[in-house]
């Protein structure tokens, strides 16, 4: 499997770039909050229950993609003080333990940018006030903790989707999967 990791702050674009990014490759997309959205049906944001069942799901849909012979993934992630440190590090491990690879990605763009694409109304079920933003910035982590390897930075303050994308995919050198 090939794994590629897109994390940053809400708002940055990695749901939109993992979009494009899943069309350019043939990787399947696992974005945050099919999970995220799954476990708040039932249980509040940040309680025990939720921070659990959200590690839970994440590391089963990973080991059984895994598993099954999944050749790529994308997975959308915005780190926060609720994940435990290690969490991402895991995953890589997990991955190349059983052959693959798997490549953190930080989007970033300019805090001004950030503020204005927080209330586009295409974000639907997610965080969509520049205020609300401003708190959360506070709780969310600007940075992955240290990793056994640098993560490709991209700053799509003034890069269309498609574009950081295929960025993305040159720089990886990631190609279609063989099944696709």
């Amino acid at each position: 499997m090939k794994l590629v990791i897109l994390y940053g702050p809400p708002g940055v674009g990695k749901l939109t770039v993992g979009r494009e990014l899943a069309a350019l490759t043939g990787f399947k997309l696992f974005h945050n909050h099919l999970t995220v959205d799954l476990v708040a049906a039932v249980f509040d944001f940040k309680t025990r229950p939720f921070i659990d069942l959200r590690e839970r799901i994440w590391l089963m849909i990973f080991d059984r993609a895994i598993e099954e012979g999944v050749e790529g993934m994308i997975f959308t992630f915005a780190p926060d003080r609720t994940v435990r440190e290690d969490f991402i590090q895991d995953v890589i491990n997990r991955v190349e333990r059983a052959g693959g690879e798997a490549h953190p990605v930080h989007l970033g763009c300019d805090l001004e940018e950030l503020l204005r694409r927080v209330q586009e109304p295409s974000r639907s079920n997610k965080l969509q006030s520049a205020e609300h933003l401003r708190d959360s910035m506070k709780t969310y982590k600007t940075k992955l903790p240290p990793l056994d390897r640098d993560p490709l930075t991209i700053d799509n303050t003034h890069l269309p989707p498609a574009e950081a994308a295929a960025k993305i995919a040159r720089r990886l050198g990631l190609t279609l999967p063989t099944s696709a």
